[in-house]
């Protein structure tokens, strides 16, 4: 695909959501932190659901120390691998308070030495909550990037290479939620409904649907 090419995709997801963002429900950076690490492998409808009762007893790493592993699991056992995710979560709470003096760190080195925090965790972190230029390429990126060929890779990392590689400066900070919610609700993994996309006549897919 060409940067001709790529560039109106991204003009018409802009024109289409001008100030997209997560669907995850957050007020603070350590909110999105949590429910980003409760994320993995869990929809967001299930961890919205889980940090609305969690949220209003415990929303600071100071309260969720203080909570405890036992204590946290009561909120987020509807959340797969709850136990894993609570151990996590307890420590990175602990550690944001004793080390960063109880505020999210602003950084990738620092948000990526955290329980349970990888690079694409670190990526919607610095993103959504700061404002950073990055990539988290999760399955429905990668999905939408290999199938229209906006930025083919073999793996998360190689597309993401290649996505800030052609992504024009003006887009990088909202491509991570249109391509997401591009490939959540439109370029589904199943059978994409190619026929109500905006961007199908720029999309490389050959198999498109009618739908």
């Amino acid at each position: 695909m060409n940067n001709t090419k790529r560039r109106e995709i991204l003009t018409r997801l802009r024109d289409a959501n001008p100030h997209p963002t997560t669907e995850l429900n957050f007020t603070t950076p350590f909110e999105l932190l949590v429910a980003v690490t409760l994320s993995a492998q869990a929809t967001d409808v299930g961890v919205n659901k889980a940090t609305a009762k969690l949220f209003p007893v415990a929303n600071t790493p100071q309260a969720i120390a203080d909570l405890g592993v036992d204590g946290l699991k009561e909120y987020i056992k509807t959340i797969g691998l709850y136990n894993a995710k609570a151990e996590n979560v307890h420590k990175l709470s602990k550690i944001i308070v004793e080390k960063h003096n109880g505020e999210v760190p602003e950084s990738r080195e620092a948000l990526e030495a955290l329980p349970g925090v990888g690079r694409k965790t670190a990526n919607v972190v610095l993103n959504t909550a700061f404002g950073w230029p990055t990539i988290a390429v999760d399955t429905h990126i990668f999905r939408v990037s290999n199938r229209t060929k906006f930025a083919m890779g073999k793996n998360v990392d190689r597309v993401e290479e290649k996505l800030l590689k052609v992504v024009p400066k003006e887009f990088k900070v909202d491509v991570h939620h249109w391509l997401i919610l591009h490939g959540r609700y439109t370029c589904i993994a199943r059978k994409p409904r190619c026929g109500s996309c905006i961007i199908e006549d720029l999309c490389e897919f050959k198999e498109k649907t009618e739908i």
